[in-house]
């Protein structure tokens, strides 16, 4: 899964099947005009792409293609991250917290979920 660098055009793609799937290319190109404006051509032609690529699996469903996602939003979330703290964070977690932390407003809330999450990985590390 480490080699998988999506484009923000795949991601938006694969987004809208890790909501619903299968789905027919005629739903997704419906869905894909509605959410970023794209033409039935452009949703096309990523979906051709995507599944020469390995990031979808197509069936012939009578006339048309229905298209589900070979790749878990899981999968995909945990290699962009890992990708995003390496390239701006020169790969420290503390660093990348540490920034959030003193340039955003956090909520008590927030800070006690951070707490929360900080706890379970120490716990997952004894």
């Amino acid at each position: 899964m480490s080699g998988i660098n999506l484009t923000n055009t795949e991601w938006r793609v694969l987004d809208c099947l890790w909501e619903a799937s299968p789905r027919s290319s005629m739903q997704i190109a419906a869905e894909l005009r509605r959410r970023v404006g794209w033409a039935k051509t452009t949703t096309m032609t990523m979906l051709r792409r995507m599944t020469d690529k390995g990031l979808l699996r197509c069936e012939e469903i009578g006339a048309g293609k229905s298209y589900s996602p070979l790749v878990a939003r899981e999968d995909a979330v945990k290699v962009e991250t890992e990708n995003f703290i390496e390239r701006v964070y020169k790969g420290s977690v503390s660093l990348m917290i540490s920034e959030i932390a003193s340039n955003q407003e956090l909520s008590r809330e927030e800070i006690a979920e951070l707490y929360e999450i900080l706890r379970r990985a120490e716990e997952g590390t004894k």
